[in-house]
């Protein structure tokens, strides 16, 4: 019986171990996007999951779908999921240059934290 409860002790701090570690910042990262998708209107430059650089064009909230301008003519359809972040110029160049310019990181973290 002793054995038993010893397992059971293990296991619950494993789940609470795992929920802590792994469900906690998940559900975070979603309300944070939930969030960001929640305050962008018409005209903002956003980057998608893919990549692509646009200016939202339009947004349909209730069917999870936005429209992104990613070219004069071009509109592409995407589900609000796929809108990243927005785009800021400056800390795209500064992330690109992570690997190559050894300044790049401490840049980043200082315009993280004036943010």
């Amino acid at each position: 019986m002793g054995e038993f409860i010893g397992f059971s002790f293990v296991m619950l701090l494993v789940l609470a171990a795992y929920w802590s570690f792994v469900i906690l910042p998940r559900q975070r990262m979603f309300r944070k996007h939930n969030k960001y998708v929640q305050t962008l209107t018409v005209g903002d430059e956003v980057i998608t999951a893919g990549g692509l650089v646009g200016t939202l064009t339009r947004m349909e909230a209730a069917q999870g779908i936005a429209y992104v301008q990613i070219a004069e003519g071009v509109e592409v359809k995407v589900l609000t999921t796929a809108l990243s972040r927005p785009f800021d110029a400056e800390e795209v160049a500064i992330t690109a240059n992570l690997g190559v310019d050894p300044t790049a990181d401490q840049r980043l973290q200082q315009r993280s934290a004036q943010h």
